[in-house]
């Protein structure tokens, strides 16, 4: 990815074309990562939430029976056109396309452990926002409140969502530091 371009946090509205953009995708990697996989990939993140204003990056979590053991995916997951980009422990991520700017990544994948915190977060946030429309037009509306503020810098947005995220993850007995970045 390319790092010397400034991060700049730009909302749209939702897409009904991103849980299909996914689909294909998911496709591609579960046959990449067959040998791997333990928990299948998963659709994350905004883009996952029908009706969510998203940066439009298609998110995606797969869960891996072994994390070291799955370094080995990172030649396959280059040839599909991702770029190991170094993001959280525990965790190998991954951009799409290669080389991109910041501003122009189409793709995220973590791949992770089933059952590790960010595999468990992730999948219960996605759910607790698909279950409950009132609290996906809330997490909406402050997505938006915070980009408008904040959209310049992405850490700072992150940071002013993440008392929201503890809140919905809390109420999944998943707890989280609401002050800490994710």
């Amino acid at each position: 990815m390319v790092a010397d371009e400034p991060a700049v946090v730009t909302l749209v509205p939702y897409d009904p074309a991103w849980p299909r953009l996914f689909e294909a995708e998911r496709a591609h990697l579960e046959l990449i990562l067959d040998p791997w996989l333990g928990g299948g990939a998963h659709h994350v993140g905004s883009t996952a939430i029908p009706g969510m204003s998203a940066k439009p990056v298609i998110d995606m979590i797969a869960g891996v029976h072994d994390l070291e053991e799955s370094r080995a995916a990172f030649e396959p997951l280059a040839q599909l056109g991702y770029e190991f980009t170094p993001h959280r422990p525990r965790t190998h991520h991954f951009s799409k396309p290669r080389g991109a700017p910041w501003s122009a990544v189409t793709h995220n994948l973590h791949l992770t452990e089933v059952g590790t915190d960010l595999w468990r977060e992730r999948l219960a946030f996605r759910d607790a926002l698909r279950a409950d429309p009132m609290l996906a037009a809330e997490y909406d509306a402050l997505k938006r409140r915070i980009a408008a503020e904040y959209g310049s810098d992405p850490g700072a947005y992150t940071v002013n969502k993440r008392p929201f995220v503890a809140r919905v993850l809390a109420g999944a007995g998943i707890q989280i530091p609401a002050a800490s970045p994710r």
